[in-house]
């Protein structure tokens, strides 16, 4: 149902062979949103918003509808980025009624940095500051990092007529890298992101962590992505990188909620003090020299767990993307849950 608040978009991309794009960009997002297909075309389906998508011969009509015009123009730039993308060696022309103007990005803000330290030690702090740290609250946990090149005075990118992000090249490229925001201090107007690393990492988030200096400027494009659970009965499992990401959904949840989390780090140097006012069962899977993303401890417990869990609890899961596969194949087919009542996302690859 469409309400009073919702922000809509429309457009038209042709294309010599529209329905064979379409069904590359619906085989490339079906792993992370909700696709449902008929003969007219597909309907995408994610947390911040909706995309029908009607095809006809050498045309793709396009129907957009989100919360915010911030999550609007996240949606419509990931469609054009990805059409384009997906349409190398054939022209894709991509209007869009109502602009959008080439002009600054709504949800980008620049951000300062404060501190860097480690607060384990292969998991590594650093404290920004922006204007409007309150932009960060709802939305989504994560951002996207925008890392400009070392000595150069920022640029930072602005929209294209077709919807897609222009993005500074040559000497002012920017390096871009997906993270959590662990927590935010709105009285301060500073937020906690935190980067997992290791010795010789050659990373560019992880070497922007470890070479970080108070003043240093970078972007944050966001928040975007899955945010924080609204049910009260929680499976959190994860690696270490999606420590964040759990620990902010737990400092989230109030005190009638329960929580069982299981998380796999490196050995006991890297276990974290995780802070909630709900009940709280942490438990700690140590790899003991075992390679990250070669274990298969997360699926195992889950698998033991999940089965005789209230069907109304929600499990949330996020790991390297082979262990992601596996848990989500197990849970939404092997257990056919509610789609509702889970969520689970590859946050890097081996």
């Amino acid at each position: 149902m469409m309400h009073a608040r919702d922000f809509t978009a429309s457009g038209v991309a042709t294309h010599k062979d529209a329905g064979q794009l379409l069904d590359q960009f619906c085989a490339r997002f079906a792993e992370h949103v909700t696709i449902t297909r008929s003969a007219a075309g597909a309907r995408l389906e994610t947390v911040i918003g909706s995309a029908d998508i009607a095809v006809s011969n050498d045309r793709l009509d396009i129907r957009l509808r989100c919360p915010t015009a911030a999550m609007l123009f996240t949606v419509r730039s990931m469609v054009a980025e990805n059409l384009f993308e997906l349409s190398t060696g054939n022209t894709l022309d991509l209007n869009w009624a109502d602009g959008p103007q080439p002009s600054a990005i709504p949800n980008f803000r620049e951000i300062s940095v404060i501190d860097a330290y480690n607060i384990t030690p292969h998991m590594r702090r650093v404290v920004v500051a922006t204007d409007d740290a309150r932009h960060f609250v709802e939305g989504g946990m994560h951002v996207r990092l925008l890392i400009p090149p070392k000595g150069r005075e920022p640029v930072w990118p602005h929209t294209e007529p077709d919807g897609r992000i222009h993005w500074p090249k040559g000497e002012d490229e920017l390096t871009l890298r997906a993270y959590t925001i662990r927590s935010i201090d709105l009285a301060r107007g500073t937020m906690n992101i935190d980067f997992v690393v290791h010795e010789g990492d050659n990373i560019p988030g992880a070497t922007w962590a470890m070479t970080a200096q108070p003043g240093d400027r970078a972007g944050l494009i966001g928040p975007g992505g899955g945010g924080v659970p609204a049910a009260r009965k929680l499976i959190l499992a994860g690696d270490e990188t999606a420590l964040p990401a759990i620990a902010r959904i737990a400092a989230a949840m109030p005190a009638q909620a329960d929580l069982r989390i299981f998380l796999e780090v490196a050995d006991r140097r890297e276990e974290q003090t995780l802070v909630s006012s709900a009940s709280m069962d942490v438990t700690w899977l140590h790899r003991n020299g075992t390679a990250p993303g070669a274990s298969d401890a997360l699926e195992r417990i889950l698998r033991d767990i999940v089965p005789a869990a209230d069907p109304q609890t929600y499990v949330w899961a996020a790991c390297e993307q082979r262990q992601a596969r596996a848990i989500r194949a197990f849970v939404k087919s092997e257990l056919a849950r509610d789609p509702a009542t889970f969520s689970v996302a590859a946050y890097w690859q081996r």
